[in-house]
């Protein structure tokens, strides 16, 4: 499975932006697809995951209410909406996929959030 991240950007505090992954190659061994983000010197962090069945979505207490993950089956692709931005949100997203029995990562997206 291959995972394309774009969409990050510099935004001021308040504002939006759209991430997107783009997955390809055995996605049909996808279980599930989420959003992970790594602010400098912090360890990696879950925001979002999305399950392929059933499309049951978590998200990180921090952004409930702020960030909506989806996906569109057909065009393989998973998206991430953020709103209300806040300046902790700035750092590398990252978009992750799990099959049965592997993870597979994206690039990363920056997302700067400036005050």
């Amino acid at each position: 499975v291959q995972l394309v991240e774009s969409g990050g950007g510099l935004v001021y505090t308040g504002g939006s932006l759209r991430l997107s992954c783009a997955a390809s190659g055995r996605t049909f061994s996808i279980t599930a697809m989420g959003w992970y983000r790594q602010a400098p010197g912090k360890q990696r962090e879950l925001v979002a995951l999305i399950t392929s069945g059933h499309g049951s979505t978590t998200y990180a207490n921090s952004v409930k209410g702020r960030f909506t993950i989806s996906s569109d089956i057909a065009k393989n692709t998973m998206y991430l909406q953020m709103n209300s931005l806040k300046p902790e949100d700035t750092a590398v997203y990252f978009c992750n996929a799990r099959t049965y029995d592997d993870d597979y990562w994206g690039q990363g997206t920056q997302v700067t959030v400036s005050s």
